[in-house]
C-alpha cells in the first residue's frame, strides 16, 4: 500500500486528531499523528507510512507549529509487543526512500526514533526518569557531538494511530553509534574494517553476566546473550571476537593479579561505579547485563567498554508486568557479575570506597528525595494540565494495568517507596540521612564538604567549595 493511500483511507477517522489540533494551546503536549497500514505492522519488517507531528513550542520548525514526514513503522519490544498498546520504531525517509535526518522537538538530529508506549508503567515515566537522572550522572569518557551524552532523551507526546487517539508516549531519540560517538566501519585495502561497536544484553544468561559463554556459531546479529547492534547492515566476520575476548578475561581463567593489573584497559572505572550506584538508587531491577548496552568507539585502538542502560521500567518500585516491586536497592546485587564480582569482593583499587564516593557526591542532590519527587511532580504536572492524564486512563485504563483516576495517587506510593530506598542506600554506605543531620549542614556552626561531611576543626582546607557556617564558601 502506498504512503498516499494510506493517508485517503485514514482521512475520515482524523476527527480526534483534527479537533485536539484546533485546541493547541501551550499546556499540550506535542501531538503526533501515525499513519500507517495498522493491518501490516509486525515485529520484523518496517511498513510505510507518515508521520505528522504538532508543537505548540516549534522545538522541530521555527516557523511552524506542524513537521510531516515520510516514514517506515515497525512494532518493537519483546513481551512489551503483546500489548494492546504498542510500541513503535519509526524510520524517517524522504522521497526516494532513502534514510532523512530531522532535529525532532530539538532532541537531535536522527532518522531512526522510538514512540515508547510504557504500557505496563502505572505512572508512564519510569524510563524516561530514570534517563534524565543518569543523563546527569553518567557522560562520556572521550568528546561526541552530542555533548557527551550517554543515554536517549525524550519527550511526552499524544499518539494518534490514523486520527484515532492512541495515548500518552514517549518519543525519545535512540542509544546508538552516532550518539554515543563510535566510528564506522570502512574500506580499507578491499576489506571492511570493523571500528565501532555496539553490543546489547537480551537474555539473562552466563554470557551476559559475562562469565562464560558457549562455542555457538558466530554468523548471525544473535550470540548467546547478546545482540549485535552496530555494525548493523551486515554481519562481518570477527564481529563477535571482541566479546567474546572480553568475558575470557572477566572470566575464572583469568588470575587474580592478573585482573587487577588490566582490567581498567576494559572498562572505564567511574562508569561502572556510577552504573552500580545508579540502579541500587532506582532500583532498576531488569538491567545488568540484560538490557544494557556494551559499547567501545574503535576495536583497533583499545578495547574499553561503556556500560549505558536501557528499558528501566522495572525500577522506582515498580514490577517487570505493572505490579509493585517493594524489595529495596542493594549495592552488592552485582556481586556475581563481572567485572563487579572481582572489583568488589576484592575491593580494587578501592573500588568499594568509589562507590561510597559517588553516593555522597549524589545523595544531598541529585538522589534527594525532594529532588526525585520534584522530577515526577514536573511530569504529572505536563500530564494533568495538558488533560492527556485524563485521557489515558479512559483509552487504556486496566490494560494491561490499572490507571488511577489522578496520577499523583500513584506517584504517593513511588514517593513513598523511593523514601525508604533512600533511607536503605543511606545505612549502606553509612551515612546519616536525618533531617537534623542536613539542618546541621545547612543551619550549624563549623565547616562541612557539600556532601554532609563534617570537616574535623583545624584540618586545613584543600582548594574546593565548603558549607561554613552555614553559608557556601569556595577555597
Amino acid at each position: 500500500m502506498t504512503v498516499l493511500s494510506v493517508c485517503i483511507h485514514a482521512f475520515a477517522q482524523e476527527s480526534e486528531y483534527s479537533r485536539m489540533k484546533q485546541e493547541l494551546n501551550a499546556y499540550s503536549l506535542p501531538l503526533v499523528n501515525v499513519t500507517v497500514d495498522t493491518a501490516a505492522l509486525n515485529r520484523v519488517s518496517f511498513v510505510d507510512g507518515e508521520i505528522e507531528l504538532v508543537d505548540f513550542q516549534h522545538r522541530t520548525d521555527a516557523s511552524s507549529d506542524t513537521v510531516r514526514y515520510l516514514c517506515k513503522y515497525r512494532i518493537r519490544g519483546g513481551s512489551a509487543a503483546d500489548y494492546e498498546k504498542k510500541s513503535l520504531a519509526v524510520k524517517l525517509i524522504d522521497e526516494a526512500g532513502e534514510d532523512l535526518d530531522a532535529c525532532i522537538l530539538g532532541i537531535r538530529p536522527e532518522n531512526s526514533w522510538i514512540l515508547d508506549a510504557m504500557a505496563i508503567d502505572r505512572i508512564r515515566m519510569r524510563n524516561r526518569l530514570c534517563f534524565d537522572i543518569w543523563n546527569e550522572m553518567s557522560r562520556t569518557p572521550y568528546d561526541t557531538k552530542y555533548k557527551n551524552r550517554n543515554g536517549t532523551e525524550g519527550v511526552f507526546v499524544e499518539v494518534f494511530i490514523n486520527g484515532s487517539y492512541n495515548g500518552i508516549y514517549c518519543l525519545t531519540d535512540k542509544i546508538d553509534r552516532k550518539l554515543l560517538g563510535l566510528k564506522k566501519t570502512k574500506e580499507e585495502k578491499g576489506d571492511t574494517l570493523i571500528r565501532g561497536l555496539l553490543y546489547k544484553g537480551t537474555t539473562w544468561d552466563s554470557a551476559s553476566d559475562l562469565l562464560s559463554y558457549e562455542k555457538v556459531e558466530m554468523d548471525s546479529d544473535h550470540w548467546n546473550a547478546w545482540e549485535l547492534q552496530y555494525p548493523n547492515d551486515n554481519i562481518l566476520n570477527g564481529v563477535w571476537n571482541p566479546l567474546m575476548q572480553l568475558i575470557d578475561f572477566c572470566s575464572d581463567s583469568t588470575a587474580d593479579d592478573t585482573f587487577s593489573r588490566e582490567y581498567q584497559n576494559y572498562f572505564y572505572t567511574d562508569n561502572l561505579a556510577d552504573y552500580v550506584v545508579f540502579t541500587a538508587a532506582l532500583n532498576v531491577c531488569d538491567n545488568a547485563y540484560k538490557n544494557t548496552f556494551l559499547s567501545t568507539p574503535d576495536i583497533n585502538r583499545g578495547h574499553r567498554y561503556l556500560v549505558t542502560p536501557w528499558d528501566m521500567d522495572m525500577s522506582l518500585g515498580g514490577n517487570w508486568d505493572g505490579g509493585y516491586n517493594e524489595d529495596l536497592g542493594s549495592i552488592v546485587r552485582y556481586t556475581e557479575i563481572a567485572p563487579f564480582n572481582q572489583l568488589m569482593g576484592g575491593n580494587v583499587d578501592g573500588f568499594n570506597d568509589e562507590l561510597a564516593a559517588v553516593w555522597s557526591r549524589y545523595y544531598a542532590t541529585l538522589f534527594s528525595p525532594s529532588h526525585i519527587a520534584k522530577l515526577v511532580d514536573h511530569y504529572a504536572d505536563l500530564f494533568t494540565a495538558s488533560g492527556a492524564w485524563e485521557r489515558e486512563v479512559v483509552r487504556w485504563g486496566g490494560n494491561p494495568v490499572p490507571l488511577k483516576k489522578s496520577v499523583r495517587d500513584e506517584l504517593e506510593y513511588v514517593k513513598s517507596w523511593y523514601e525508604r530506598n533512600y533511607t536503605s542506600l543511606c545505612d549502606q554506605f553509612d551515612i546519616t540521612s536525618s533531617v537534623d543531620s542536613i539542618s546541621e549542614v545547612r543551619h550549624g556552626t563549623g565547616t562541612f564538604m557539600l556532601d554532609g561531611r563534617k570537616v574535623q576543626e583545624g584540618t586545613p582546607l584543600a582548594k574546593g567549595i565548603y558549607i561554613i557556617n552555614g553559608k557556601k564558601v569556595c577555597k
